[in-house]
């Protein structure tokens, strides 16, 4: 009974870690904008570009990201959107240019798409009927916790240090959950149905 709790544990503690992870980079940026904007010496159109890129890459790919889950596991998946995030937020941080600080926050918009729908999958497939809605809904909580740690987190770091540190604190904490994933998360796949090339890039294009 022990084992079970410490594994149920485990597998709550770092589905939601990667959903509160992506969730907060969306608000932790917002906070930072006046201090990106100074920074780069940019106006307000191009700021926005930096702001939006992340959110509406989420939106564009994550209809990829489950299909690619379902097919090739997605503990697997989710390990490589957290590894892409992961480096996204690297090259955040080490962006010199407006340019290359979009293209990173479109890598990591990419890791992120994956993250939430997978982080949701893997909890939803490994935990029993009866304790579901129970471990859904602490899932979701965390991750909407981030919507207010995100704000509060980003003024203290740009307060205290510079604008990359948001950026730079999701380095130890994507690799901590690919670490232990492959001890504590379990692999599961789904129906593996065919990828539409076609209207995943024409929504892609939308976006």
């Amino acid at each position: 009974m022990e084992n079970r709790q410490r594994q149920f544990g485990w597998l709550l503690a770092l589905t939601s870690l990667g959903f509160f992870m992506a969730m907060m980079d969306s608000m932790i940026v917002t906070t930072a904008s006046t201090a990106i904007k100074i920074d780069f010496d940019i106006s307000e159109a191009s700021l926005q570009w930096a702001l939006n890129a992340y959110n509406v890459t989420i939106a564009a790919t994550l209809l990829v990201g489950v299909a690619l889950g379902d097919r090739f596991g997605r503990r697997r998946v989710y390990n490589l959107g957290i590894l892409v995030f992961t480096l996204g937020s690297v090259f955040c941080a080490l962006a010199n240019r407006m340019p290359l600080l979009i293209v990173a926050r479109v890598i990591a918009g990419i890791g992120a798409s994956v993250m939430t729908p997978m982080s949701m999958a893997i909890l939803t497939a490994a935990v029993p009927v009866a304790k579901r809605g129970k471990a859904l809904g602490i899932w979701s909580g965390i991750g909407g916790l981030a919507l207010i740690v995100g704000p509060a987190l980003g003024g203290l770091i740009v307060a205290k240090l510079t604008w990359q540190w948001i950026f730079w604190i999701n380095v130890p904490l994507g690799l901590i959950v690919i670490g232990l994933s492959r001890f504590y998360l379990p692999e599961s796949t789904g129906v593996a149905t065919p990828i539409n090339l076609t209207d995943a890039g024409l929504s892609m294009l939308a976006m």
